[in-house]
């Protein structure tokens, strides 16, 4: 599975999220899975969009297809976009599926990891942080993806923002020495994206 991850800035909120909606557009493309997105909570303005493709191959047929025809409908609605295309790894939990529908917030996780660290990396967060999520109330699905270049996606659906900060302040310091997650880490961005139902498709 591929994931293709989105965020810019938008500058003409009533005209995106008008845009955002001719997405729906994507349920007749062959090799798509689902897609979700939503509002950061810590920046103004600033939108994630998620979307799950069977494989490259599909991706690339739509890309070449259909992708500027959706596209339109939000030309001038944002700024600053910024792409990624990641390959699903693992199940953060058990049996991911790219549904939105029972989840009010995705907490993304962007990590460039040194070279020479990449393996201990992916090792740890399958024994380290994985079961530490998958046993916390309130989280239910996530995965985890790999891009070109040592960089890694860790994507998580929780179903409110309460039960994922219970998360944060008990566990992450505890974890993070456990993974040796400093030595691993060349730089990490994250977010917590409020879902929008309007964009799940």
């Amino acid at each position: 599975m591929l994931v293709k991850w989105i965020r810019c800035t938008v500058v003409d909120r009533r005209g995106f999220e008008r845009g955002q909606r001719k997405w729906a557009g994507l349920l007749g493309e062959p090799g798509f899975r689902g897609q979700g997105g939503g509002w950061s909570r810590g920046r103004q303005g600033v939108v994630h969009v998620f979307s799950f493709w069977e494989s490259r191959s599909f991706y690339d047929s739509f890309m070449a297809r259909s992708h500027d025809r959706l596209a339109a409908a939000q030309s001038g609605t944002y700024k600053d976009m910024q792409v990624k295309l990641f390959d699903y790894r693992f199940d953060v939990k058990t049996g991911f599926e790219p549904r939105f529908t029972d989840a009010d917030l995705v907490r993304v996780a962007h990590c460039r990891v040194h070279e020479d660290r990449a393996e201990h990396f992916t090792l740890m967060q399958e024994k380290v942080w994985n079961p530490a999520m998958a046993g916390s109330p309130g989280m239910i699905r996530g995965l985890f993806g790999e891009a070109p270049g040592h960089e890694f996606l860790v994507l998580s659906m929780w179903r409110s923002a309460a039960e994922h900060g219970k998360y944060r302040t008990e566990r992450v310091e505890r974890l993070a020495l456990r993974a040796q997650t400093e030595a691993d880490i060349a730089a990490l961005t994250g977010d917590i994206v409020e879902l929008e139902p309007t964009w799940t498709v």
